[in-house]
């Protein structure tokens, strides 16, 4: 901070423009740093400027609002930050507010929302789509629904011209929203670059890689208007097409391509559904640094702890603390391994996705493994359990289970194969936007098609602890993931109904000819009836009841429930409420 008051000592500066920020990208984890750039500093500069008389305007961030982030007013709104950079950038615009107060400092806040444009960072959002445009494709976006607020940097640079105007009045110790209010869906940015570039290939929506990325991200920018009487101006349209004009310009030809950082090692997210599983996670982590000891891949461990009621998520932190790579995800109740693992493919960022259950069941020296038949071509490889330590009753009804799924799914289904997995960013995209919330992710992961390939492995036992599953869970299980995948019940159901109405008839044709004709050996008495009856009615309510799993399963879908509800994410030992 010496040097930075040498400096504002020799220039003098009538006006300070704070334009740093840090820890907004997922590589910029640095704790210190991040404090530094979006608090410390501000804190100088702000004690620098009112000592001096200079004016201070700040560049703040819409993330400051964090999980209140669908259009909340500048003054009345309740800011929820969910990542230390938001945290940090609130802090920034409170400490100027008391100073404003409590001193002669003139400032301004402005929260900037997506601010777009020439020559911006190369890997953020509107600078990939050019990019890969001009290539005549599209990359991977996040869910279709998911909305930002984009506004254009001339915009932006007038905001920022008029707050230096009106600082001195209404606008001193204010904080504004700079953005247009209008709320820009993944899809509608999609269909904007289609239509600009003429692509074909329809965009693959599904997963967002930023653990504090929220649904619906968009600005109300009254206050700046009424205050600064300004208001943006470029329509999204419009600034896409200024940004794109640039890139083609002979001098700016190579921009994007030049500036891209240099290639790093393909990423595997490995997604781990933790249930009880206090013990094994120090032992899972450990065993995952050793299968990717020599391997030529970076990895990032999400652990989904799913409403545990151990300390699963202090040993999460405590790893997370000490390896950067470790995320925690904790869910508000027990939703099951099948939400746990949607929620961690949610917000997973790696090339691959690797699904495994925390018990230690899935072997994580299996993966070399599997990544070695993705290096020969595979899109999906998954765990083929050709044995596992378990009673012989018990592999029997496993063996059988698989076999039965098999037969009468009406896609092709892998037999043996559980959750544990490894698949493609593209196979993720599509599982992660089925809108189904009867999750079945083996039978989904079957659907999807592409290549797919097994793996042999042996499934041992739970390495602590006693498994949760028992015969009741399991004939549960494998009752949902028929239902989920097959309607061979009903139309079985339907066969059995024609059949027994046409026994019925000839029975009834049969009792009528032999009591006219032969009547001393029609069959009579009450036990004959009673037999029938309770046959039919047994049969009739065994029937029903397969109906009413169909049903069931139709009125999970109709209530629309989340599959899931997030009560926190963990990140470099720190855990953040995400308000569930």
């Amino acid at each position: 901070m010496e040097q930075l008051h040498s400096l504002l000592d020799r220039e003098r500066p009538e006006v300070i423009f704070n334009l740093a920020a840090f820890g907004a990208y997922e590589n910029q984890v640095d704790v210190s740093r991040t404090i530094a750039a979006n608090l410390s500093l501000t804190v100088a500069l702000s004690d620098w400027a009112v000592n001096n008389g200079a004016a201070l305007i700040q560049a703040g961030s819409s993330s400051e609002y964090g999980l209140n982030s669908n259009a909340p007013g500048e003054e009345s709104a309740r800011p929820r930050p969910n990542s230390l950079y938001a945290v940090t950038k609130l802090g920034a615009s409170l400490w100027l507010e008391h100073m404003c107060r409590s001193t002669r400092l003139q400032a301004v806040t402005l929260r900037l929302y997506s601010v777009y444009g020439p020559l911006e960072d190369p890997g953020r959002l509107i600078p990939t789509l050019i990019r890969k445009a001009q290539e005549g494709a599209l990359p991977p976006l996040a869910d279709a629904s998911i909305s930002r607020d984009f506004v254009f940097i001339d915009d932006v640079v007038q905001s920022f011209l008029r707050a230096e105007e009106c600082i001195g009045g209404e606008a001193r110790g204010r904080t504004l929203n700079i953005c247009t209010g209008v709320k820009t869906t993944m899809a509608d940015l999609a269909s904007l670059v289609r239509g600009e570039f003429g692509i074909e290939e329809h965009p693959s929506f599904g997963t967002f890689g930023r653990h504090w990325d929220l649904e619906d991200w968009v600005g109300d920018p009254t206050l700046a208007e009424e205050v600064l009487k300004w208001k943006s101006t470029t329509s999204l349209t419009s600034g896409f097409k200024t940004t794109r004009s640039l890139y083609e310009l002979p001098q700016f030809a190579g921009t994007l391509r030049d500036a891209i950082p240099a290639p790093t090692r393909e990423k595997v997210s490995i997604v781990v559904a933790c249930y009880r599983d206090e013990a094994a996670i120090p032992h899972l982590h450990q065993q995952v640094q050793d299968a990717f000891e020599n391997l030529n891949y970076d990895f990032e461990l999400i652990f989904v702890n799913d409403g545990s009621p151990d300390d699963t998520l202090q040993a999460i932190e405590q790893l997370s603390r000490a390896d950067g790579r470790v995320i925690g995800i904790t869910h508000s109740r027990n939703f099951g391994s099948q939400a746990a693992f949607l929620s961690g493919m949610k917000v997973s960022s790696g090339d691959y996705v690797c699904l495994m259950d925390g018990d230690l069941q899935d072997p994580p020296a299996v993966i070399p493994r599997m990544l070695t038949e993705v290096e020969a071509g595979a899109d999906v490889v998954f765990g083929e359990r050709v044995g596992r330590d378990a009673p012989l009753i018990m592999q029997f009804f496993y063996k059988l289970f698989y076999r039965l799924f098999s037969k009468l799914s009406s896609f092709s289904v892998p037999r043996d194969a559980g959750d544990f997995s490894l698949m493609r960013r593209n196979v993720v995209t599509h599982l992660a936007a089925m809108p189904e919330r009867g999750l079945f992710i083996r039978a989904q992961r079957a659907y999807v098609g592409f290549t797919q390939v097994g793996v042999p492995y042996h499934r041992p036992e739970r390495m602590f602890g006693r498994s949760t599953n028992n015969f009741r869970k399991n004939l549960g299980w494998a009752t949902k993931g028929l239902i989920a995948s097959s309607r061979i019940p009903l139309t079985f159901l339907t066969g059995v109904g024609l059949v027994i109405s046409i026994l019925a008839l000839a029975l009834i044709a049969l009792q009528i000819a032999l009591s006219l004709f032969v009547p001393n050996i029609a069959p009579a008495g009450l036990a004959t009836v009673s037999i029938l009856i309770l046959g039919v009615g047994g049969f009739t309510i065994f029937c029903m009841s397969i109906i009413g799993l169909y049903v069931g399963r139709i009125l999970d879908e109709v209530q629309g429930r989340p599959t899931f509800i997030r009560r926190s994410v963990t990140r470099n030992g720190t855990t953040i409420d995400q308000g569930g």
